[in-house]
């Protein structure tokens, strides 16, 4: 049995199908674990889906921003943008049960055997493992809940951008989220850089990768994480990132983790321009 980490697909459906073959993915007996953004900007969205749950238990997949989106704009918050391509999931016949189906997707993912967890983006330097898990499990909680379409209406913002004991409703809410699926720099002291999205170097000189910031408390546990494509893949400070770009016309990338670690990638057509 293969365990498999896959970088962000978003709607590349056919370099998934190929990465699986190069990896010779054995459905019967292997897992597949996705670093999020299964949908959105690339060109069959609703053929991800549709094959991520059909894995059934032998699939795990993080919750990411364009995800999020996605359930946001079902339940009419935000609108559609113009590089979106989520239509054809929105007006699907199977839409209410894919979208419930993504609903109960977790935001970070922890296996202890390998002590291994998968997020999207990052943690603040504050949290530990116990820290991140206790807040995957809030914003999983209120997503699985009655409560949900209240979320999305307060889901969207930059602040707080630094991480209390006392944040309290929304603002912790939301803290949250950005992290687990908006983050990539912060500062010394924890407060997030949620602007700042280019390579490292491009950033503000008080912006560090989140993943380097001295006195990290999730140092000692592996982490792999997607939705840095111009981080490319990163293998250092403990982390794993998966994003190499695919929707760019970068490659699809996946990770062996169990047992010799090995890398398997596509090349990818390149559906969007880096401006687009």
């Amino acid at each position: 049995m293969a365990l498999y980490a896959i970088g962000d697909i978003q709607g590349c459906y056919d370099e998934l199908q190929r990465l699986l073959e190069v990896c010779r993915f054995d459905p019967a007996s292997d897992r597949l674990w996705f670093a999020g953004d299964l949908v959105n900007r690339g060109p069959d969205s609703l053929a991800v889906l549709r094959f991520v749950r059909g894995l059934g238990e032998r699939a795990v997949s993080v919750l990411g921003n364009h995800d999020l989106h996605l359930l946001a704009l079902a339940e009419g918050v935000g609108r559609l943008q113009s590089a979106d391509t989520l239509r054809p999931v929105l007006d699907a016949p199977d839409r209410d049960e894919l979208l419930h189906w993504l609903r109960q997707r977790p935001l970070l993912h922890h296996d202890e055997a390998i002590d291994t967890a998968l997020v999207h983006a990052g943690l603040p330097p504050q949290w530990d493992l116990r820290q991140a898990r206790a807040a995957s499990g809030e914003l999983e909680a209120v997503l699985r809940s009655d409560d949900y379409r209240t979320f999305f209406a307060h889901m969207y913002g930059n602040k707080p951008k630094r991480w209390s004991l006392g944040l309290t409703g929304w603002d912790r809410l939301r803290f949250m989220v950005n992290c687990f699926t908006r983050l990539r720099y912060c500062r010394a002291n924890g407060s997030l850089c949620l602007k700042a999205k280019g390579a490292p170097g491009s950033q503000p000189p008080e912006c560090l990768p989140w993943f380097r910031v001295p006195g990290r408390r999730s140092r000692d546990t592996r982490i792999v994480f997607g939705h840095w494509s111009t981080l490319g893949l990163y293998d250092d400070d403990g982390v794993l990132g998966l994003d190499t770009g695919c929707l760019w016309g970068g490659r699809l990338t996946a990770a062996r983790l169990d047992g010799k670690f090995k890398l398997y990638s596509v090349d990818c057509a390149g559906y969007r321009a880096p401006s687009g």
